[in-house]
């Protein structure tokens, strides 16, 4: 086996009541925006097939490395997340998503920059045990990279740092001479 390879710990399936929640969503935006009521006939349309279509290019495997996303029609986005970047999966359940028995992920990331989360993904069956999938493994990963000098004592860590500091300094002389 390729020891580059990821080993696949799940595989996520989605709600197929997640296409309702969006027609419904695209029906309300029509009509509370006003200028989008031309509009529904046409998402009454075909708003079922493009919301069928988007739902099946959905796909979100977790690794025992990374969390693996894409989705989109016209659009396609694919996002590999490692799972020491991962701060926070959160879970977001509407009035109208109780009702259709759909959760909402969140996924955020250490250093995101853009407001609100890095992946977002609705429908996904029993969201919870994923998200508590996730945060599991995120965890064992983040364990795993743990300093073995944890346990060291406080003048076997001194001692450390000032041979890292004294090779830094060393590094900078060098690069400071070749200048």
């Amino acid at each position: 086996m390729d020891p580059n390879s990821e080993r696949v710990i799940w595989d996520a399936e989605f709600n197929d009541s997640v296409t309702t929640y969006w027609l419904i969503n695209g029906i309300l935006v029509c009509i509370i925006s006003v200028v989008g009521i031309p509009f529904l006939p046409i998402w009454l349309i075909g708003g079922k097939f493009f919301t069928r279509k988007y739902l099946a290019s959905h796909k979100c495997t977790l690794t025992d490395r990374s969390l693996k996303v894409s989705k989109g029609v016209l659009t396609k986005i694919e996002k590999t997340v490692p799972l020491d970047r991962i701060t926070d999966v959160g879970i977001l359940q509407g009035p109208i998503m109780r009702y259709f028995d759909i959760e909402a992920l969140s996924v955020e990331t250490a250093g995101q920059s853009a407001v609100g989360s890095l992946i977002s993904l609705a429908g996904i069956k029993n969201g919870r045990k994923f998200r508590d999938a996730v945060l599991e493994q995120r965890d064992r990963v983040v364990g795993s990279f743990e300093s073995p000098q944890v346990n060291a004592t406080p003048s076997e860590k001194g001692s450390e740092m000032i041979g890292l500091l004294e090779e830094i300094r060393d590094t900078l002389k060098r690069i400071e001479d070749k200048s």
